[in-house]
């Protein structure tokens, strides 16, 4: 059930012997994909490393043994009719420096960047943050630098939001990056929640 403001979430709990334990935000997308594409249920998976289990405050190896297990959301992502999902984040760019950039986040870390501070992976939201295609260099070398902290919002050139799903047209062809992995490139975007899809350990 979708984590209500106030309400517990997660619990202790010995990771299964069967548990099948991945190392990256990567290869936790994989084992969605393989499952989705073949409509089976979604199976547990243990988040040995990765952005998500840094957000759970896992990924320290410690498979098998008690951990943490709660249930998250997934993003599904589509675009020019094909549809994956992430675990993570997705991210549309061209360069990091000049243009557009959408950052879509079920974890609140990107790599070294703490992205979206106020993220939850199981309130039934995206957290998007989209610069604009006008912020000079400068602002985005300063805004970088204070992601490692969380503290790069509020920026008038930085548009964060909370929604179930959201549509973005680009001006031009942006690359999607789904849980670090290229996936494609194009001009629209959608991407939405799937609110309790996954449960993991971690």
């Amino acid at each position: 059930m979708t984590i209500r403001r106030g309400e517990p979430w997660g619990e202790a709990a010995e990771s299964p012997h069967d548990l099948r334990v991945v190392p990256t935000d990567l290869h936790a997308r994989e084992w969605v994909v393989a499952q989705r594409e073949t409509d089976r249920p979604l199976r547990p998976v243990g988040l040995g490393g990765g952005d998500m289990a840094r957000t759970l405050g896992g990924g320290s190896g410690r498979f098998p043994g008690t951990v943490m297990t709660a249930p998250i959301d997934l993003l599904r992502v589509e675009a020019d009719g094909r549809t994956t999902w992430a675990v993570a984040h997705v991210v549309a760019r061209g360069s990091w420096w000049r243009g557009e950039v959408l950052f879509a986040m079920n974890a609140q870390f990107h790599g070294a960047y703490d992205v979206a501070p106020r993220s939850h992976p199981n309130d039934g939201k995206v957290d998007f943050l989209f610069v604009a295609a006008d912020m000079p260099v400068r602002a985005r070398r300063q805004a970088r630098a204070r992601a490692r902290t969380g503290t790069h919002v509020p920026h008038p050139q930085l548009t964060a939001s909370q929604k179930s799903f959201g549509t973005f047209t680009f001006r031009r062809p942006l690359v999607v990056w789904v849980d670090g992995a290229r996936w494609g490139t194009t001009s629209s975007l959608t991407i939405t929640c799937e609110p309790d899809a996954l449960t993991v350990y971690a």
